[in-house]
């Protein structure tokens, strides 16, 4: 079982190239996932690529992890950096936000978003945090 830094180094640089099969294997059957750029949730792998796959058609999301904090009970939060470009290449938004993840036998169970701000989740750039 790789260890949990391993695991959210894997499903960013997963999702950066745009190897959902490759991210997908990182999740459990009935992952849950926030749609952020829809609203809403999703569930489960094919639920998840559909909406990547909406999303990438529509705007360029980069996401790097820049602090991993492992928890007990299972829980990871992971400070990213996100640039989210148009597809033509021009920047929509650049900032850092928090995901939290849950870790159970090895698989991501569940991603959250959290803000720097316990509001900022609902603001426009917000809503471009993707993995």
């Amino acid at each position: 079982m790789a260890s949990t830094q391993m695991l959210i180094a894997e499903a960013y640089s997963a999702f950066n190239r745009r190897d959902i099969d490759g991210a997908l294997a990182l999740m459990s059957e009935n992952v849950s996932w926030p749609k952020a750029s829809e609203g809403g949730r999703v569930a489960g792998k094919e639920e998840i690529r559909a909406y990547w796959t909406r999303q990438w058609k529509e705007f360029d999301p980069h996401v790097e992890p820049v602090e991993v904090i492992d928890r007990e009970g299972s829980k990871a939060e992971v400070k990213v950096h996100q640039l989210v470009k148009t597809l033509s290449g021009d920047v929509l938004s650049e900032t850092e936000v928090w995901h939290v993840y849950t870790i159970a036998n090895g698989l991501i169970e569940r991603m959250d978003l959290r803000g720097s701000d316990p509001s900022s989740h609902h603001t426009p750039s917000a809503a471009f945090s993707k993995l």
